[in-house]
């Protein structure tokens, strides 16, 4: 076995230069740490006590309208046909089409005073998501990546961070980070993971070629220890282990009886959620779910209720199932979008982009529930009270993970990065 591995040394050593300059995105000879840290200027916060351990981020993609969710005028021309509807807070009013979460306002923190400065979808999406602005040259983490680069893993059986719905990578992935802060992308919740079985491979077989592997890549690892190849193989080792985990079936949603797999809804969103629900039970530190569909430029009043619809029935079935279980105080609920929309309705009857005000909604974990922050004014136009910026909204939800705001890390390339970028954290949001 050695004389084949060593039978041509100089191809091989070839081979292992081109594959770190492939692979790994960088020379062989000039490999950069990852992760150097120094403290940022001081915002004056105590550390969090009792600090939530997971997030589950509801990112509604296309930009949710806000007239017709959270932040409803009724008697102005700008509602249209949406009407209003009571919740079980007093001073609280939602939209009709949204009667699941009104029944639990009390959990709710809602944000009626956000505000962008991006318009358009890819840079609104990402700005969300990293708060910072897009550039061509760097990809910034989501706060999934800041909590596991902070806290790490709960379960080192399963990834510490889940996407569902399609490809991470438009959505704050990993970012600069190593490899193994990228979330794992899921498309189909019901599916279950694809690939995680031998699929007619004996175990034995299964242990030999994965020995004969190591030993091949050997050399490799002991000529270039440094953080991005250990990386690599750590993303590796924790595929065979999670293959070898009872905690697999945490990616099972067959486990789950009709009625409750009903409750969240048919659909692809209404099984994330519950899928993220089991994965938080697990303790995966962070999932996302998305919900496309919001770009609702024609017809908004036949297309708000039908997404309304998925997204109240999850939604709700995910709060009352993370309260009943004793996993709402742990576990942050974010519900965010990239802008809202026109207040004033156009000539196709649909609203247009509007990132000057919108609004988003969290849950859980040290949030105020039965809370409105910030105010619009009477056609949902402008922001008249509180506005908060995305990185201060990114930064109540780092907040209440105990993330340290005022920590930088620095990327490949040296440059300074916080998890909130210049965010404030809203205090008024969180007990």
């Amino acid at each position: 076995m050695n004389t084949v591995f060593k039978s041509d040394e100089w191809s091989r050593r070839r081979f292992m230069e081109g594959t770190a300059k492939t692979f790994l995105g960088v020379g062989a000879l000039g490999m950069t740490s990852r992760g150097m840290g120094a403290l940022g200027p001081n915002l004056g916060l105590e550390p969090r006590v009792n600090a939530a351990k997971h997030v589950i981020y509801l990112y509604m993609s296309g930009g949710m309208t806000h007239l017709d969710t959270f932040d409803t005028k009724p008697g102005h021309d700008n509602q249209g046909v949406t009407k209003t509807i009571d919740t079980n807070v007093d001073d609280i009013k939602l939209s009709e089409y949204l009667p699941s979460l009104a029944k639990q306002a009390d959990k709710l923190a809602i944000i009626r005073s956000l505000t962008s400065t991006a318009g358009a979808h890819a840079q609104g999406n990402y700005l969300m998501h990293t708060s910072y602005e897009e550039r061509a040259t760097i990809k910034h983490p989501g706060i999934g990546a800041w909590a596991l680069k902070f806290k790490g893993k709960l379960n080192d059986n399963l990834p510490g961070s889940v996407y569902v719905g399609g490809s991470s990578s438009i959505n704050g992935g990993g970012g600069f980070f190593e490899p193994q802060f990228e979330p794992l992308a899921i498309n189909d919740p019901n599916g279950g993971l694809k690939n995680s079985s031998l699929r007619g491979v004996k175990q034995a077989t299964f242990d030999q070629r994965l020995s004969l592997s190591r030993q091949f890549d050997e050399e490799f690892h002991e000529r270039y220890d440094v953080k991005q190849v250990r990386a690599y193989t750590q993303m590796y080792d924790d595929a065979v282990r999670l293959m070898q985990s009872e905690d697999l079936a945490a990616f099972d949603l067959k486990e789950e009886d009709e009625v409750t797999r009903a409750r969240y809804g048919e659909n692809s969103f209404g099984q994330g959620c519950l899928l993220a629900r089991r994965l938080i039970e697990k303790d995966v530190r962070a999932v996302e779910v998305s919900l496309n569909g919001w770009d609702m430029h024609n017809s908004v009043f036949v297309a708000a209720p039908e997404k309304c619809a998925i997204l109240d029935q999850a939604m709700g079935a995910l709060l009352e199932d993370l309260d009943a279980r004793g996993k709402l105080n742990d576990t942050v609920v974010v519900l965010t979008t990239e802008f809202g929309r026109t207040p004033r309705i156009n000539q196709n009857a649909g609203r247009d982009h509007y990132p000057k005000a919108f609004s988003s909604v969290l849950a859980g974990g040290g949030v105020k529930g039965g809370t409105v922050y910030g105010k619009t004014d009477e056609g949902g136009e402008n922001v008249i009270e509180n506005a908060v910026k995305i990185p201060d909204f990114n930064a109540t939800v780092a907040h209440a993970l105990g993330l340290p705001l005022d920590q930088i890390l620095y990327s490949p390339s040296k440059r300074p990065f916080t998890v909130a970028h210049k965010g404030v954290p809203v205090l008024d949001l969180l007990s």
